[in-house]
């Protein structure tokens, strides 16, 4: 059971060293990297929190220009809903110049509320989170909604040996006209090889909206998921979801 997710592991790390290719070409469909570790709370205990590496490039596999790095620390009030605090560091590059280092630096914290509502196949995340950045040093809050769908095609739950689908719409507010700033709209499908191992590969699209225009971007998305097992953990379903 563990060859399959190390594989995967591989293969992850080999595509996110292609992504250091540069040339200086625009493209229209671009890569996003997430490796994430999680420690889930559970009704024995309350307390969990995540890590995740984000890595994002210009092209297919190619012209590396973003990363990012954050955590949290969540408290379970009970099996539908979940508080967490996080933290993380963003950084854009020129991708045709690596060497001048990223021209964007921010700093970010934020707060957030998630809901889970589970009927039967179906099962819905509601995440609210208020954000707090500091980009290049110029203070800014910012306010998103996401709703994310999970089904298992397999099971009536995602557990070990299940394929499902992941679909989601995220969208950004901030306190400054214009207060509509971005649109985040996913389609993945995922395997969960054991209560440890996740991984989901799929699409996404991120439209961003100024003043006077809005521009957008077509993404192939790999995510791989670890999850610390605890002892004596309660049993309880956790969807999958992106910490992003």
């Amino acid at each position: 059971m563990l060859k399959a997710p190390i594989v995967i592991v591989v293969v992850f790390v080999l595509l996110t060293a292609c992504s250091f290719r540069a040339n200086a070409q625009d493209s229209k469909v671009g890569t996003w990297g997430i490796a994430t570790v999680v420690l889930p709370g559970d009704s024995s205990h309350k307390w969990g929190g995540y890590s995740e590496l984000q890595i994002r490039t210009n092209g297919p596999f190619s012209q590396f220009q973003y990363y990012e790095a954050k955590a949290g620390v969540s408290y379970d009030i009970n099996k539908d809903f979940t508080a967490l605090l996080g933290t993380g560091t963003y950084h854009t590059y020129d991708y045709a110049d690596l060497g001048s280092g990223p021209n964007t630096n921010e700093f970010r914290l934020w707060e957030q509320m998630t809901v889970n509502q589970f009927l039967y196949r179906l099962k819905f995340e509601h995440r609210y989170r208020i954000e707090q950045r500091w980009v290049n040093g110029d203070y800014r809050n910012r306010f998103r909604y996401r709703l994310n769908m999970f089904i298992p095609l397999n099971n009536t739950k995602i557990v070990a040996k299940t394929w499902f689908l992941s679909v989601f719409d995220e969208v950004f507010f901030n306190n400054k006209a214009p207060n509509f700033e971005r649109n985040r709209i996913s389609a993945a499908l995922g395997y969960q090889f054991d209560k440890k191992w996740i991984a989901q590969a799929g699409w996404i699209n991120q439209r961003n909206y100024t003043a006077t225009q809005s521009s957008g971007k077509n993404n192939i998305m790999l995510m791989l998921m670890y999850r610390i097992s605890r002892k004596g953990a309660g049993q309880q379903e956790h969807v999958p979801t992106t910490t992003d």
